[in-house]
């Protein structure tokens, strides 16, 4: 098979998409890819200085890229295939629409949307120009992540029962200005939609894709909320997420998800413990991107008594993002709208999930359609 290469167009200048630039230059073959490769050929910013700056910085100077100063300029560009949208949460709806109607393909950073509502109207106008889209949740696809989806669908440790996760960063909320994208609502602030995408995506890909769920969704999610009075977004939020055997499905799990985040605190070890009948995954922080993962192994007949550990640990050059991006190149080169891995599905859960723990506590949800 030739090598494909994707021409990438980035949407925002910030963080996020230093982080993901940096790793579509990685070469591929340090990672064992060798059928796919990578190519920045435009940075979209507020101005043309600022996106040629990220250029310089990021893309190591590259002359060949294209510098702009609107993001339609990068949607126009017929040398982009695929666009990163990496700007904040509430301007990912309408960034998302706009490069999906301009006929691109689009990798959209978490939370994809900031809500169920906004999510469907995309998959549908992705599905209506023949498109490729995902949500940028690069854990699911990293080598760890694979391998310990591959242990618990072995079935060895029996059936999942509960799953907890958290995922927490102090971000000193008193220091920060009240236009921070942790603290101002009208950038998506608060902690479930930043960082609750971490510990819920151990609960799809525990739960909600373990063969005996047969892809139910779950029968009851709760949540509850600490509003930080600075701003009025969520400090620190906790939700239970549940899955119960369906009739109608034909799902004969019975497991909960017990999950939390936090912006005012930091992250504990394990970030994840996922507890099974015949033993436990315990998964390093942070879940993001762990490095590490430990699984226990209970005697036959005594749940809980430990008679066997062992520990796999991870290393590869970069931080993690490209093997999201290696999805991206072959369903595109494929002719996939969507990945197997990360599917619509998943992603509208996720959000559904969000819906359910805000509308508890009376979180405001922004609806943009």
């Amino acid at each position: 098979m030739s090598l494909f290469t994707l021409r990438w167009g980035i949407i925002s200048t910030g963080w996020i998409a230093e982080q993901v630039v940096s790793d579509l230059l990685v070469d591929p073959t340090t990672r064992g890819t060798n059928d796919v490769v990578h190519k920045v050929t435009a940075v979209g910013s507020r101005s043309v200085e600022k996106a040629q700056k990220f250029i310089n910085e990021f893309v190591n100077g590259d002359k060949t890229v294209k510098a702009y100063g609107t993001y339609d300029e990068v949607y126009a560009d017929k040398n982009v295939d695929a666009i990163y949208i990496g700007t904040p949460h509430t301007y990912h709806y309408t960034n998302a629409l706009d490069a999906l109607k301009a006929k691109k393909h689009v990798l959209c950073e978490k939370p994809v949307t900031c809500n169920a509502a906004e999510l469907r109207s995309l998959i549908a106008t992705a599905k209506e120009n023949g498109v490729f889209f995902m949500e940028a949740l690069w854990t699911r696809f990293q080598p760890l992540a694979k391998e310990v989806k591959e242990l618990i669908d072995s079935g060895t440790l029996g059936l999942p029962v509960v799953v907890h996760a958290d995922f927490s960063v102090d971000f000193g909320i008193d220091k920060l200005p009240l236009t921070h994208r942790m603290l101002d609502p009208k950038l998506g602030g608060g902690a479930i939609l930043d960082l609750g995408p971490y510990p819920l995506i151990w609960t799809i890909l525990a739960l909600y894709e373990h063969p005996a769920n047969k892809r139910t969704k779950p029968s009851n999610v709760t949540g509850t909320m600490y509003k930080t009075p600075i701003t009025g977004v969520d400090c620190n939020t906790s939700y239970v997420v549940t899955f119960s055997p369906n009739s109608s499905t034909g799902s004969t799990l019975a497991a909960q998800a017990v999950l939390s985040c936090s912006m005012n605190v930091a992250s504990h070890n394990p970030g994840v413990t996922i507890r099974f009948e015949k033993g436990t995954i315990m998964i390093d922080a942070p879940v993001p991107c762990p490095l590490r993962y430990t699984v226990q192994y209970f005697q036959d007949g005594k749940p809980g008594e430990i008679v066997r550990e062992d520990t796999r640990a991870f290393e590869y050059v970069g931080s993690g993002w490209h093997f999201q991006a290696d999805e991206v190149a072959r369903c595109i080169r494929d002719g996939k709208l969507e990945s197997e891995l990360w599917s619509h599905d998943k992603s509208i859960l996720e959000m559904e999930v969000f819906d359910e723990a805000s509308f508890m506590t009376e979180f405001p949800v922004q609806v943009l359609i």
